[in-house]
C-alpha cells in the first residue's frame, strides 16, 4: 500500500525527486516522502535558478560581484554613497572603491561630486550600467515567471505564503530539534 496520502486533482507528472524519494525510502523507512520532496525540490530549484543566474551574468558578460554591485546601487534608486554601497555589500569601503573604478572603466557608473556637499561623492548608474543590469536580471525574472506559471495566481499566493511560514521558522534561528524517526 502507498504511504502517501493521494493528492486532489489530475495525476501529476513524476519528477527526478519521486525517483529520488522511492530510493530513499526503503533505506530510510521512517523518511518522511511529503518532506523530503519538498525540501529535495527547493533544493533542486535554488540550484536550477542560480545556474540560469550565471549564465546571464556570462551573456552580459559580467562578474558577480559586478552584478551584486550593479544591483545594490538599482535597489538605491540609481544613486548612493560609496559608504552606503559598502554597507549594502557588506564590504570594506576599499573594496567597494575598487569594484566601482572596474565598473567606471566600463561605463556602467559615474561618480560626481555632491551638489549639496563638496567632500561627499555620488556614485550613479549610467543608462549602460541599468540596461546591463535590467537585461541579466530579467533573464532570471523570466525563468521565474516560467517556472511558477503552472500555477494560476491563487496558487502562487498560497505558495508564498506557505514557504513565508517555512522562511520564518528558518529565521528563528532556533536549534533544530533532533530528528526523530
Amino acid at each position: 500500500m502507498d504511504p502517501t496520502p493521494a493528492l486532489p486533482g489530475p495525476p501529476e507528472r513524476r519528477d527526478w525527486t519521486d525517483g529520488h524519494v522511492a530510493r530513499w525510502q526503503p533505506v530510510l523507512p521512517a523518511l518522511d516522502p511529503v518532506v523530503e520532496g519538498a525540501v529535495t525540490r527547493m533544493k533542486k530549484l535554488s540550484v536550477h535558478l542560480r545556474r540560469v543566474r550565471e549564465q546571464s551574468l556570462v551573456d552580459f558578460d559580467l562578474e558577480r560581484h559586478e552584478f551584486d554591485t550593479l544591483h545594490k546601487l538599482a535597489g538605491r534608486g540609481g544613486s548612493a554613497a560609496p559608504s552606503e554601497l559598502a554597507q549594502d555589500l557588506d564590504l570594506a569601503p576599499a573594496s567597494v572603491s575598487g569594484r566601482l573604478d572596474a565598473l567606471e572603466k566600463r561605463g556602467f557608473v559615474r561618480r560626481t561630486q555632491s551638489t549639496t556637499d563638496r567632500r561627499r561623492v555620488v556614485v550613479e548608474l549610467t543608462a549602460s550600467g541599468r540596461e546591463t543590469w535590467l537585461g541579466a536580471t530579467d533573464v532570471l525574472g523570466h525563468e521565474e515567471y516560467r517556472l511558477l506559471g503552472v500555477l494560476d495566481p491563487e496558487e502562487r499566493v498560497l505558495l508564498n505564503d506557505m514557504l513565508r511560514r517555512v522562511m520564518v521558522a528558518a529565521e528563528a534561528g532556533d536549534d533544530p530539534a533532533p530528528w526523530r524517526g
